[in-house]
């Protein structure tokens, strides 16, 4: 075997130097990339102050006992010093195995997770449906348009307002149904049909965005499979099960993917449909909320944990929703 040897360093031809270090490489790479530095460090440097930052020391007040009687604080001329103290993971351990934590964590966490089901659920069934019929050759179609994407449109807080005057005893909805002589309920007192409301008003709330999103994917499916079906003899069913749902596949993971992120942290809904008078309609993020700001003295640190066992609630689903979105394309393409 014949190695060819460099005469003026004595090394053979071929040879891999020496790995430069983490300080060199991240110099040749500034020195390649600097202006790629340049233009993403205003982004990093705002989502350090507002998310990072935040972020790490809402975890920090996690491991103490903060409340708004032992943080720091100004009262007319007087500054009080904090005296709230380290207590490491004893939060994180009364919130999941304490002696309340049903009542403060796992009905709350019972109740989020057929609240976040239910509302994508319909969400995406109910958009499908309409995003099936504004796609057809109707007169009038862009009008329709319109009109369906108006819930989304008009301000989260107007919706909302709207349906809470509804909704109460003298509302309209109601009055209708005494009208019909059908039975009234309670639709701001009882704990079910708190939770009933909830479902319906986060429903009409997010019904538009899913529609045109699905409305998006319908009009980018090409029509010569359709025809190719139809002429095989494929039912409507089946046009609708093998190239439908196939085509809307990337576009439905995205915004199924987007629609349990929202709703599972959805404040505005609960907290302005009901404030603190619905207690067992809280979802983790407002009953975090609650802790926090709602009462007296507000628990600082007990918030925090929820807002951090909310991020990893999230990132494990997520995690898991991907890996198995991943299987199932790969199990397709075989």
């Amino acid at each position: 075997m014949t190695v060819a040897i460099d005469r003026a360093t004595g090394k053979r031809l071929g040879d891999r130097g020496p790995r430069p270090g983490p300080v060199q490489r991240l110099r040749r790479s500034y020195q390649k990339y600097w202006y790629a530095y340049a233009m993403i460090a205003p982004v990093v440097l705002v989502l350090g102050v507002l998310v990072l930052y935040p972020l790490a020391y809402g975890f920090y007040l996690t491991l103490t006992d903060a409340n708004s009687l032992n943080t720091a604080r100004t009262i007319g001329v007087n500054e009080i010093e904090a005296t709230y103290k380290f207590i490491g993971f004893d939060n994180y351990a009364d919130i999941l195995w304490g002696e309340t934590a049903y009542d403060r964590f796992w009905s709350h966490f019972i109740w989020t997770i057929v609240w976040t089901a239910a509302c994508v659920g319909l969400h995406y069934t109910i958009g499908l449906g309409l995003a099936l019929l504004l796609n057809q050759k109707l007169r009038g179609r862009t009008l329709y348009r319109l009109i369906m994407v108006l819930p989304w449109a008009v301000p989260t807080f107007v919706t909302i307002f709207g349906w809470r005057f509804m909704l109460a005893d003298g509302g309209i909805l109601n009055a209708g149904l005494e009208a019909l002589h059908l039975p009234t309920p309670q639709w701001l007192e009882d704990t079910f049909w708190q939770r009933f409301a909830a479902i319906m008003v986060n429903t009409w709330c997010g019904v538009p965005f899913m529609m045109v999103s699905l409305l998006g994917g319908l009009q980018s499916i090409d029509s010569t499979l359709y025809e190719a079906a139809e002429m095989d003899g494929a039912n409507a069913w089946q046009r609708f099960r093998y190239v439908t749902l196939p085509g809307l596949r990337s576009v439905s993971s995205t915004v199924v993917l987007l629609g349990v992120i929202w709703t599972f942290n959805q404040f505005a809904v609960i907290f302005l449909l009901f404030g603190s008078t619905a207690p067992d309609a809280q979802i983790l993020v407002t009953w975090a909320y609650y802790l926090g700001f709602g009462q007296q003295p507000r628990d600082f640190a007990q918030s925090a944990a929820y807002g951090i066992l909310l991020l990893a609630i999230l990132i494990v689903f997520t995690s898991f929703y991907r890996r198995w979105l991943n299987r199932n394309e790969q199990q397709l393409a075989i």
